[in-house]
Parts: structure tokens; sequence; C-alpha cells
């Protein structure tokens, strides 16, 4: 999905030790895709005070509504695009010739790596579902481009709670997604209690009203960050969410529109190469021209730490 927001702008993470348990409410601020006429999003990473959860830099939390998904080619390197759906369908298409279809309780996984292009649409249905993205390692972030569909996840099923790993290794059960980085995600649902490792920092996303994570309510959309330093999390109330947790990234990264580098030449080059056709590639079977992207800022983009 394309971080294509109306006011592109410099958005950095990596650096700074969490170092104890927290609950801080994060509320996403609304992002338009694909376009003035896109499909609108609220964004909860990166937040205007915290860029990261482990590895995750990015979150976009969309529907429920009717709505028609489209949008056009558009590139991306050092990361993990990671699409997950509660209602809906979307096809995926790449510059490698992947094409998949995606429907609730599936995972797609594009590892972005040196360079990769890809669309997302979707027919006019109730979508609703969350994209994220994963910052790939210094020593990772030049690797191969590769996409995988993952059907069937393993469940996590105690109390009254069951809990589908997307990606990572959560109460002995491993998701087969590949990782680069110790993380986890998992959606939840039910009441009941999951053990954490403590060295991993922790959030989780509410996709509607009516969980109630660590004792307190979280509101459809939100992010709640939870910090390091916890063994066990209780889950209550009604309702959806999305636990993502991670080892706290220790390397200052730039994020600038669908870039994840390390400085702002190699953001410029990944430009160019994109708006002159010379890398990420070509998406064929999309009905429409690719995306351009922004201007760049006038001053460098400058690596920063994992909050502002």
């Amino acid at each position: 999905m394309s971080n294509l927001d109306p006011a592109p702008a410099e958005a950095t993470c990596g650096g700074e030790a969490v170092g104890a348990p927290t609950h801080e409410l994060l509320i996403g601020r609304d992002v338009v895709l694909g376009g003035p006429r896109g499909m609108a999003v609220s964004r909860t990473l990166p937040h205007k005070h915290r860029r990261m959860v482990g590895a995750w830099c990015f979150v976009d939390h969309y529907g429920p509504e009717e709505a028609t998904m489209r949008v056009p080619p558009h590139p991306h390197i050092g990361l993990q695009t990671v699409s997950w759906l509660v209602r809906g369908e979307v096809l995926h298409r790449d510059s490698i010739g992947s094409e998949q279809l995606i429907r609730p309780g599936q995972l797609n996984l594009m590892t972005a790596g040196a360079g990769i292009s890809h669309s997302e649409e979707s027919p006019a249905t109730v979508l609703h579902g969350a994209q994220l993205w994963v910052a790939l390692p210094a020593s990772d972030a030049r690797t191969a481009p590769a996409f995988a569909h993952h059907a069937d996840l393993p469940v996590v099923a105690k109390d009254a709670l069951t809990a589908t790993v997307l990606m990572g290794t959560l109460e002995g059960a491993t998701s087969p997604a590949r990782t680069y980085t110790p993380l986890v995600g998992a959606e939840v649902l039910g009441a009941g209690t999951l053990e954490l490792r403590p060295d991993f920092e922790y959030a989780v996303l509410a996709f509607e009203d009516g969980p109630v994570v660590d004792g307190e309510a979280v509101p459809a959309g939100a992010l709640v960050y939870l910090g390091t330093g916890r063994t066990e999390l209780t889950f209550a109330g009604a309702g959806r969410t999305l636990l993502l947790g991670g080892e706290p990234f220790a390397e200052q990264i730039v994020m600038w529109w669908n870039f994840v580098g390390r400085g702002h030449d190699e953001i410029v080059a990944a430009r160019t190469a994109w708006e002159t056709h010379e890398a990420f590639g070509t998406v064929t079977g999309f009905d429409g021209p690719p995306l351009h992207a922004p201007e760049l800022p006038t001053t460098p983009l400058k690596p920063r730490g994992r909050t502002r």
C-alpha cells in the first residue's frame, strides 16, 4: 500500500532504548491512499511521538466501510508489507510476477528489499483491515524482493481467547512467514491472558470498539503502546485486536513516501530510479498509470531515533 499523504513529509524511526511497561494511547490521523479520491485510512505509526514498535514502523487501519480500493503501482525499498483483512478481498499484483487475492484470515507478505513495485485493488465491497510495514535491518535491506501468501496460519487457543499468529512466535506457535528481526504479530479475539517476552516492546491495535487491554478500553482504530518488561498481557471485553511486538529496533532509519533507507542520498536515488523507470520493474494487469513520487523536501532527510 502506498504512503501517499496529502502533505508528504519526513518520518524517521529507530534508536533509543525502551525500558519499562507503559500504557500510551496513540490516536491515528486520517490519510487518503491512492490520490485525493482514494480510500481513507487511519495511520497510527509513524506517530508524532513514537516511530516504531520493534521493527513495525507503519500501521494503517481502514474500515469497515463500503469502498473500492484502487492503489496504482508504486515502489518500495528496505521494508516488508504485511496485509491483513477482517472483511472483503484485495488483489495484489507486483513487479516480480505475483498475482494473489487475499481474504480474511490470510496473510500477504511482500519483502521489498532492494526494490519492488506493486498495486492493490478490490471491487466495491465492505473493506476492513490493516496494512503494516516492517523495517528491514541494514544487513538485509538490499535483499532480493519476494512475495509470499500464507492461507494457513497457526492459532493459539487458551481461556476464552484465540490468537492467529501472522508473524513470529507466540505461546509456542510459529508463523511460516519469514522475518528478519525478532518480532511477533497476531490477531486476538476474545478474553484471556497471553504470555509475552519481557525483552520485546508491544502495542495493540483495536479493529473495533470493545476490547479492553491492560485494564483499559481501546477505541476502534487506536493503537496502545505498552512498552517492554511484560511477561503477560490480559485481554477483556469484546472485539478484535492486533498484537504487535518485537525487539526494540536499534538502528536509525529514515522513512519517506514508500521508502525505508539509511540516509538522504539513498532516498533520492530510489525516487529518481522510480521516476525514470530505471528500477522497480513493471506491474502488469493493472488498468491505469503508476503513481508519481512526491517532491522531496527542501532540507536533507536525516535518520533519527525511534521516538521524536
